[in-house]
């Protein structure tokens, strides 16, 4: 009789530089987070090797899409070695780090941009999160890049008040 050997998964905590050499070795376009001020980083891990990441910080800006920093996180990075493993990540964080995060600090939202010309925005859509804003970056100081068209995603568990802050900018 065939008896499958299931594998040992995880998701839990890890520190910055550990997410950041990852966010480095898969590629992710925005590459490692380099923020001031300190943030909560997770991963999932397959078989002791971690397979996706996320980042979640508080809001750079005094407001983002109408939230002020005591109301609202950043989903800040999210990357997977797979793919079809992002939704995953982010479905467990949605459902076991935000809660947490909010019980600790009072946060009834989380905000996540999306590059408007990059993604469609089906990986958030699918996840329940709703449109609450677009916005522009500026020219880079450095790279002297023209900035780009971001939509701004939603999310809070409070199922009303998503349908009341959604905005319809799907293209």
């Amino acid at each position: 009789m065939f008896s499958p050997r299931f594998t040992d998964v995880q998701f839990r905590a890890i520190e910055r530089p550990d997410l950041n050499l990852l966010l480095v070795e898969w590629e992710h376009r925005m590459g490692p987070v380099r923020r001031p001020n300190r943030g909560w980083s997770h991963g999932l891990f397959h078989d002791g090797q971690p397979v996706a990441v996320v980042a979640t910080d508080r809001l750079i800006r005094e407001r983002v899409a109408g939230f002020d920093r005591a109301q609202a996180i950043e989903l800040s990075r999210l990357a997977a070695a797979r793919p079809d493993l992002t939704r995953v990540v982010l479905r467990l964080w949605r459902a076991v780090v935000f809660p947490a995060i909010c019980a600790e600090g009072g946060y009834t939202w989380a905000v996540s941009y999306q590059d408007a010309v990059l993604h469609r925005g089906n990986l958030y859509r699918f996840d329940g999160w709703v449109t609450v804003g677009r916005s522009r970056s500026g020219t880079g100081q450095r790279t002297k890049r023209k900035g780009r068209s971001k939509v701004i995603w939603g999310w809070c568990d409070d199922k009303r008040s998503r349908s009341s802050r959604s905005t319809i900018l799907h293209r």
